[in-house]
């Protein structure tokens, strides 16, 4: 069995650099075995990261004269569909034989229903690589925190699915017991070899993984790992941290207002995370004040890192275009909903609270802001305790904040239906109700497997019942790039998972209970319609990016904006947060570094986005937190003059 190591981590922490910079480290040892870095981030970044251009096949590259690591950068949509069209016949074969759902009804729902396409992918990869048996130590760069967490709990998934399938095979089995006959078919060696699958994925991610922590000094991104970890211990009981590594730590003494901030939360961190892990083993990934990019500079961070050796890096700062701002406006809401997406660690959350307040003085109308993402900070921003029902903060009974818990709103849903269908079926046991008593047992199994991400649409769902109030904005601060696009496309997936379900009541619809369960799912699809029309009228909601003045999140940007444009979307403004002016950063090298880069960067975005308004926001040596922060970021605004 090979070594596999998992790094975790809140978005935009540096998990992809910390993973980088281990696997070119340990593929750099003398003697070394074979590595293989593998990126389950829908939103990838390691070809940036490595300054390689890689392809979905996994490619090799040299770290050394003597040395080469394996990259595989995995195509979600590519390995599924491989992994499907393998086994389509087989699984439309077993419920097609099942006489409830034809071939045509089911083929929709295992287009867009499996366990979700990116988790399941990226445990289709991690096991290809185990079970290949070239490699000896597997590097997983993961994707944010709330969707990791969804890796972990997917071989649990996988084997409700499996369930579901052997419960639709069984159905042969099932009449010949009530009328005689023979069971069985050609079902079963399939259905083994998947249960035998799902055995090994539940290996995968035992004893035998070592889980890395990637985290920095901001309270932010402490506490967001905090509340993370105790949720992975809950889904997985084998999951225990090993390793925490502290990113872009400041150390030393300093003249600079900003890295004097930075070190006394550096070492604010380092006592925090001693406490919190004890057990675990502490590295510290210093701030060089410019992005670690290519394999040389991945192998000198990664010997700091996991060797301790000093951060030795002679590069000069960049010749920054020249860069001037001008003072701007803070944008006025003019449409119901907004919604606030980036990369993780960006601030998406700290803007969408900035425009809601803004929004809450100056329009003097109700505001809500919500967050569905599934590791969300809202209760950092507001400095208060927000749970998934609306409740006012900042003491302003019409400005509301929630964190959806959006796994909970859609048990509930579920439930309603269970309970539903089984007070209505309980009587209808043997003889000639063997049909409908089966057939209720394979909805159950069916509602056991839909595919994650429905949950945060029917928490926005909630959110779109608010915008029938006069008046009323909703601003929702949405999961990082790769899982807020997929919660965007997920309305036409939701509508494909219905279907199925509301033909199979159909053929009942004389019994009370199929007529109640049919009409929840026909809300449910109606409910996905009018969100597709809210979010593609122009009309109804706006879209605000949020990302750094770096080389990383700039690239992922310009991804993210061609994406958009393929599901009919396209953003209202650009948001560039946490900008370093001339006179904040005094003659600190590490901050003029940071700031040539940043203005570098400004320099690009300027001649690229011409759509909309690019706003610049200025970076804050404390984190906005309460009302004082939220006044002091909504006090200024600025734009590239």
């Amino acid at each position: 069995m090979p070594q596999l190591a998992f790094f975790l981590g809140k978005g935009g922490v540096g998990k992809t650099t910390v993973s980088s910079a281990y696997a070119v480290h340990c593929a750099r040892q003398k003697g070394a075995q074979r590595v293989i870095l593998i990126s389950t981030d829908p939103a990838h970044s390691l070809a940036d990261v490595l300054q390689k251009k890689l392809t979905s096949k996994i490619s090799t590259i040299a770290v050394s004269q003597r040395h080469k690591l394996h990259v595989w950068q995995v195509d979600s949509v590519e390995l599924f569909r491989k992994f499907l069209n393998k086994y389509r016949d087989q699984i439309l074969s077993v419920i097609d034989a099942g006489a409830i759902f034809s071939r045509s009804d089911i083929e929709p729902l295992i287009d867009s229903a499996l366990p979700g396409m990116a988790e399941m992918s990226a445990l289709l990869a991690i096991h290809q690589a185990v079970q290949s048996g070239r490699y000896h130590r597997i590097v997983v760069d993961t994707a944010p925190f709330g969707h990791t967490i969804r890796l972990f709990e997917l071989p649990g998934h996988f084997r409700r699915f499996l369930s579901f399938l052997e419960l639709a095979a069984s159905r042969d089995r099932v009449l010949a017991a009530h009328f005689g006959g023979v069971a069985g078919g050609p079902a079963q060696q399939f259905l083994t070899e998947w249960r035998t699958l799902a055995e090994a994925l539940q290996m995968s991610f035992g004893t035998a993984a070592e889980l890395f922590l990637v985290t920095t000094p901001e309270k932010f991104a402490l506490n967001e790992s905090i509340r993370a970890v105790a949720e992975l211990k809950e889904s997985s009981s084998e999951a225990v941290i090993k390793t925490t590594v502290l990113n872009r730590a400041v150390l030393g003494k300093s003249t600079c207002l900003t890295c004097k901030k930075k070190s006394h939360h550096t070492n604010a961190a380092r006592q925090f995370l001693s406490r919190k892990f004890p057990d675990s083993t502490l590295l510290i990934g210093e701030d060089p004040g410019f992005p670690i990019l290519g394999v040389q500079s991945l192998a000198k961070f990664g010997s700091h890192v996991f060797e301790r050796k000093k951060l030795k890096f002679a590069i000069a700062a960049p010749k920054s275009a020249p860069v001037r701002f001008r003072s701007a406006p803070w944008p006025d809401l003019k449409v119901p909903l907004s919604l606030a997406v980036g990369k993780g660690g960006v601030g998406k959350t700290t803007i969408s609270a900035g425009l809601a307040f803004h929004a809450r003085r100056h329009r003097r109308t109700a505001v809500d802001i919500c967050s569905v993402d599934p590791a969300p900070s809202l209760d950092d921003v507001f400095g208060a305790t927000i749970g998934d029902a609306l409740q006012p903060v900042l003491g302003d009974t019409k400005l509301r904040a929630c964190e959806m818990d959006a796994v909970a709103l859609f048990r509930e849903w579920v439930r309603e239906i269970r309970v539903s269908i089984d007070h209505a079926t309980t009587s209808e046991v043997g003889g000639i109700h063997v049909d409908l008593s089966f057939e209720r047992q394979l909805l159950s199994a069916l509602l056991d497997i839909v595919p994650p991400g429905v949950d945060e649409v029917l928490a926005i769902f909630r959110l779109v019942e608010l915008l029938s109030r006069p008046g009323q904005l909703v601003v929702i601060d949405m999961a990082p790039t790769g899982h807020a696009l997929e919660l965007l496309r997920m309305p036409e997936r939701v509508l494909a998972w219905t279907r199925p379900l509301l033909k199979t009541l159909a053929a009942h619809r004389t019994l009370a209970v199929a007529r109640d369960a049919a009409v929840k799912i026909a809300e449910l699809g109606q409910r996905a319609r009018e969100l597709v029309q809210i979010l593609r009228s122009g009309r109804g909601a706006s879209l605000y990016i949020v990302l750094l003045a770096e080389p990383l999140p700039d690239r992922e940007t310009e991804r993210l904006i061609f994406d958009l444009k393929q599901i009919g979307l396209s953003p209202a403004s650009i948001f560039v947060n946490r900008v370093l002016f001339a006179q904040d950063v005094g003659q600190c090298p590490r901050c003029r570094r940071s700031m040539n880069w940043q203005h570098l960067t400004l320099a690009k975005l300027k001649k690229r986005y011409t759509a909309g308004e690019l706003y610049i926001v200025r970076n804050f040596p404390d984190e906005i937190t309460g009302k004082t922060g939220l006044r002091s970021l909504t006090g200024e605004l600025w734009q590239l003059a």
